[in-house]
């Protein structure tokens, strides 16, 4: 298949010989697709085309979708409505991919509604990508390009990463869990590990190529399943936090009922992996968790972040959570409301219940109205926002080593890193400190959104 793929990489790239070609990609939704949109630009670059970050400018253009939320559609939709306009004056190519476009009445609709777009391909087809462009430069005929979503894993893609410091490094693809507001299992398949040594293969890569810090992705990581040697998602934590050069590991997303000892151990003993833990909660009711298809209680989510905090130092913890999934009354979003008290996130993604067409939450008679979810939206960010502070004022006086990550949005004369447990740090660096530094920084103020250090 990549020898194929390479053939039509060389094909396109003999066509657009001598030309001044640009493209532009907007990455909608996870970390997956950020990374996917890497190996789509990493075979863009080699077909010859240089990235913009004006639309307007291009002459391919690539919508990465998420379908995870409804206003996914509606950017989707009018992001399309602005290229066919430049399209009218322009011979551009319009490529639409990712989860979005696994779903069969969204692909209808494309070519129904939007008869101008040139390419839609899935999640496990991108690797196509060269091959389609080819066959629209020289038939012209409109591509779809979707296989099933439990399509093979294709190694070795093309890939320009976004830094040269911090890496974005899939494990493995599809999900098996099939929580009942989410979409994800019928868009990306179930779940497919990567061969362990393909992994600790490309992270020494990375080292040596000078590279950090890097995040671990997959839907559910924890459930990670190697071979006889790194049989487990505990057993790759520990070969990774060998390989030198390698200063920060991250993983998101695990799912709490596979959150297994192991993987506690791992962590507490390998000072490498971050101390925030993400841990998807969802509800704080173990009703609504039943309902939604968790597979663990309040009770039990609770004695999984004492385990966590009992075992490994400093840590804190990042979440996601869902409000007014159906049938949710008020008594049981007040035990979210409680969880989000006991535990004290570190850092909170809220949703309200976003139906998703083919779910069983969609199904559902008993919505949640929408100024009810509202409401409850607005309590849930207050309760969270109230705690951010307190937060904050812990880190004053303690020492952090940050990865310098560039300079301060607002100010030339700073930088700006991140803890290891994620937090914003702003300081003014020595005269020998670059961006992609690891350095220690003593923690001065804070701020609600940001801390201030200084260079030790």
């Amino acid at each position: 298949m990549l020898e194929n793929q390479e053939n039509f990489i060389e094909k396109v790239k003999k066509l657009n010989k001598n030309k001044s070609l640009k493209y532009f990609i907007l990455t909608m939704g996870c970390q997956l697709n950020e990374n996917d949109s890497e190996k789509i630009a990493g075979m863009l670059e080699k077909m010859g085309y240089k990235s913009t970050d004006n639309f307007k400018e291009a002459d391919y253009i690539v919508f990465n979708t998420c379908c995870v939320r409804e206003n996914a559609e509606e950017k989707l939709f009018g992001k399309v409505g602005e290229v066919k306009k430049i399209k009218e004056n322009k011979n551009v190519i319009l490529a639409i991919g990712g989860c979005m476009m696994q779903e069969k009445t969204m692909v209808e609709k494309i070519k129904s509604s939007y008869p101008f777009v040139d390419i839609v391909f899935g999640t496990h087809t991108m690797q196509n990508l060269p091959e389609d462009t080819y066959k629209i430069l020289t038939s012209k005929k409109k591509i779809k390009d979707i296989l099933d979503i439990d399509g093979e894993i294709f190694e070795g893609l093309p890939i320009k990463r976004t830094s040269k410091y911090k890496a974005l490094v899939t494990i493995m693809y599809g999900c098996n869990n099939f929580c009942s507001f989410c979409i994800v299992p019928y868009v990306r398949g179930r779940e497919r590990s990567r061969e362990p040594e393909r992994i600790i293969e490309e992270i020494k890569m990375l080292a040596k190529e000078g590279y950090k810090e890097i995040t671990l992705l997959g839907q559910n990581v924890n459930s990670y399943k190697g071979n006889d040697i790194i049989k487990n998602f505990a057993d790759l934590l520990n070969e990774i936090c060998k390989i030198d050069g390698i200063e920060r590991i991250n993983f998101v997303s695990p799912h709490p009922k596979d959150f297994s000892d192991d993987v506690i151990e791992a962590i507490a003993q390998n000072d490498k992996i971050s101390r925030i833990i993400h841990l998807p909660l969802q509800s704080g009711n173990s009703k609504v968790l039943k309902e939604m298809n968790r597979k663990y209680t309040k009770e039990q989510y609770l004695d999984l972040v004492d385990k966590m905090r009992k075992r490994i130092p400093n840590v804190v913890f990042s979440t996601d959570i869902i409000v007014g999934f159906p049938g949710e009354t008020n008594e049981e979003f007040e035990d979210t409301l409680d969880v989000m008290r006991k535990v004290n996130f570190e850092q909170a993604y809220m949703f309200i219940y976003s139906m998703r067409e083919g779910t069983i939450g969609a199904r559902r008679e008993d919505q949640v109205p929408e100024e009810i979810k509202h409401k409850r939206f607005d309590r849930l960010k207050e309760l969270y926002e109230s705690k951010v502070d307190e937060n904050n004022e812990k880190y004053i006086n303690t020492i952090q080593n940050l990865l310098i990550e560039g300079k301060s949005k607002n100010n030339d004369t700073t930088f700006e890193g991140r803890t290891d447990t994620n937090k914003v740090v702003i300081f003014k660096p020595n005269e020998n400190n670059k961006i992609g530094d690891i350095v220690k920084v003593k923690i001065v103020s804070a701020h609600k959104w940001y801390l201030e250090g200084e260079i030790i």
